[in-house]
């Protein structure tokens, strides 16, 4: 006998659990990521990572996400997401096409593809393994797969793999391009958070942090204040911005608990700086989503134990 049907808790931070936003959303930001890196990125910006690169980080992701799928559907007693016709498949791709590429893009293993593979492995599986509860009997994953995944991959394989460089963005562009590209990406990610994923709240509140935290840091070190902000002027400032801390699984829906967390990467990211900690901007966010799945374990603990008090009083 089959069991019910797969209920997804990402749709609880969506606006008004709208699911056909939820899906609008994956399909632009999969776009998206296909013409940045495939269309553009390698053809056209000067992309320094190889073809292979982000074909094995995507068919990675897939191929995890499918395994991880099947074993959860087994185990439930329900059919697979991905089957049921090319409907259901192809819209089971984009939550793995999205790390797969993003991850490929993030990261430069030089001509190895081996870190890609574990990356894209282990940003699926964190979905998995790292998870907090979020309603009744409800959990959801806590960090963003690609930025998780970008952290640990850089902690484990630090000898062999780094950031890919910044100047990649518009290495191959000139002229009105230099201030082109970022408008593009810009003005796509606005669209995206603006009609339908309701995180604008939370990307304007990162922006004031880092200015805040920017000029707090040119005071107490006496140092020129444009220079903690000069991040904010690169395409990879944009990106991590539009695309990296607002994603809507794993961030509050609620306005005034976006402005906090927001802000709170901001000041993580600060401090980080000024611990001379490298990478701060995916470590902040890390450490951040982890103490918001923190909170949440805390809220289902202390509502677990209200409620057994109640039922002793009673």
């Amino acid at each position: 006998m089959m069991g019910s049907a797969f209920a997804n808790a990402t749709l609880l931070f969506y606006p008004q659990g709208d699911a056909r936003r939820r899906q609008i959303a994956l399909w632009y930001f999969t776009s998206l990521m296909l013409l940045w890196i495939l269309g553009l990125g390698h053809w056209v910006l000067g992309f320094e990572q190889a073809w292979a690169h982000p074909a094995v980080s995507v068919g990675t992701a897939i191929a995890v996400q499918m395994l991880l799928e099947w074993v959860d559907a087994r185990a439930k007693g329900r059919p697979p997401r991905f089957a049921g016709g090319w409907a259901n498949f192809l819209n089971f791709l984009p939550p793995a096409i999205i790390p797969g590429m993003a991850l490929s893009m993030l990261l430069f293993p030089g001509e190895a593809v081996l870190p890609l593979a574990f990356a894209a492995a282990f940003a699926m599986a964190s979905k998995v393994l790292f998870r907090a509860p979020v309603a009744p009997g409800v959990t959801q994953h806590i960090f963003n797969p690609s930025n998780i995944a970008v952290v640990v991959t850089l902690v484990l394989f630090h000898e062999v793999v780094g950031l890919t460089p910044p100047y990649q963005f518009t290495e191959n562009v000139s002229g009105l391009w230099d201030w082109g590209v970022p408008l593009f990406v810009l003005a796509s990610g606005i669209l995206l958070h603006a009609l339908f994923t309701g995180r604008l709240p939370l990307v304007a509140a990162w922006i004031v942090g880092f200015l805040l935290q920017g000029q707090i840091r040119a005071w107490a070190f006496d140092i020129p204040p444009l220079v903690p902000i000069l991040p904010m002027t690169s395409a990879a400032f944009i990106i991590f911005t539009l695309y990296m801390i607002p994603d809507p699984a794993t961030t509050p829906l609620k306005r005034d608990r976006q402005i906090l967390f927001g802000l709170a990467v901001a000041a993580v990211y600060g401090l980080l700086q000024a611990l001379h900690v490298v990478y701060g901007l995916f470590f902040a966010l890390v450490i951040v989503c982890g103490l918001r799945g923190l909170l949440l374990w805390l809220r289902q603990l202390t509502l677990l134990h209200g409620q057994r008090h109640r039922h002793i009083v009673w």
